[in-house]
């Protein structure tokens, strides 16, 4: 099969478009033929080499997302699947233990991603645990179907099932213009929450409230808290969703009214976020962390995909043996939405 591999750590040079063996599905797995798979920030981060991280087996295959048909079934998989339109859930436990028991898998001390720890999708084919399926909405296509799993599902999971939005509420959501960031405004509105939205340049903030978002600050312009401020009355916002890191965690915590939730799941500018401590105690803010989510929470969120109440946003789609010029794009942070790679 044709794959994007990669040998060592680096930049997006150290990616090489070329034959990789084909995976075999073994007992409760699956094969899935690949017709597109999405990048993250987990890719760039994964193939620069994180600190503290045991690095994957080389040669290692990147990507978290991916949408394609069930090609091969290992023993014990119902052989209907196979032919199935689907998506894949990027994360999965052992299944076993008291965690993945009680749905949540994200605490199994073996909780993998898809092309962080094990190969993943941006190949022709990619292998996964048949409970990882999830069937793709009637009428839509694989490009955007790849841009669904792990954006959405994360900002579910921060803004949900941690940060309890509900109507009335004020939310501040950081960095319209990524993957988390877009899907993280159609789930604020879906719950009736108010949206202020960052990003930078009239174009993103522009295609921000075309998503939903009430309010867009440029972030480049003012500091956040200040306009947040004024945007609510000096109230500040109920829930912020953070995964910018160091250069806005000041501003974040500062944003809030008092009982707020800062909920966190990323630091893409830095991991060392200055804190006044003083200032969470006296006004009992909530400081939130949040990896992922479960496989019940994307099937919890999948009917308003399929509805059209959540769509994918997709930024640009450019082909498998590109991956590299498509890692550079994403780094370059113009995009808006998710950057996709086509793999048929």
């Amino acid at each position: 099969m044709k794959a994007v591999r990669m040998y060592e750590h680096g930049g997006p040079d150290v990616l090489r478009f070329e034959e990789a063996p084909r995976p075999e599905p073994g007992p409760g797995e699956v094969l899935v033929r690949v017709h597109a798979a999405s990048l993250s920030h987990l890719d760039l981060w994964s193939r620069a080499g994180l600190p503290g991280h045991t690095p994957p087996k080389m040669p290692h295959i990147l990507g978290n997302d991916a949408a394609g048909e069930v090609a091969f079934v290992g023993a014990g998989v119902p052989g209907e699947l196979l032919g199935q339109r689907v998506l894949l859930n990027p994360g999965y436990g052992c299944g076993r233990c008291e965690e993945c028991l009680a749905g949540r898998e994200t605490f199994c001390r073996t909780y993998r991603i898809l092309g962080y720890e094990i190969a993943g999708t941006h190949a022709e084919y990619v292998k996964a645990p048949a409970e990882n399926l999830v069937p793709m909405p009637e009428g839509m296509d694989y490009v955007g179907a790849s841009a669904i799993g792990l954006v959405f599902l994360t900002a579910w999971h921060m803004l949900v099932t941690l940060g309890g939005v509900s109507p009335g509420q004020t939310v501040l959501v950081l960095g319209a213009g990524s993957g988390i960031g877009s899907a993280a405004i159609q789930i604020a509105k879906l719950y009736g929450a108010r949206v202020i939205a960052t990003a930078s340049g009239e174009g993103k903030l522009r295609r921000a409230r075309e998503l939903g978002a009430d309010e867009a600050i440029d972030h480049g312009k003012r500091p956040i808290h200040l306009e947040v401020r004024r945007l609510t009355g000096r109230r500040g916002v109920d829930i912020v969703v953070e995964h910018i890191g160091q250069i806005t965690w000041p501003e974040s915590l500062r944003s809030l009214t008092p009982g707020g939730r800062l909920v966190t799941c990323g630091a893409t500018t830095g991991p060392f976020g200055e804190t006044d401590i003083r200032y969470i105690f006296s006004r009992q803010l909530q400081v939130l962390g949040s990896y992922m989510g479960s496989r019940a929470e994307l099937l919890a969120l999948m009917p308003h995909v399929a509805s059209g109440v959540l769509r994918p946003v997709v930024d640009r789609v450019f082909p498998l043996a590109d991956a590299a010029q498509a890692h550079r794009h994403l780094e370059g942070r113009g995009h808006f939405g998710k950057v996709v790679l086509a793999v048929d």
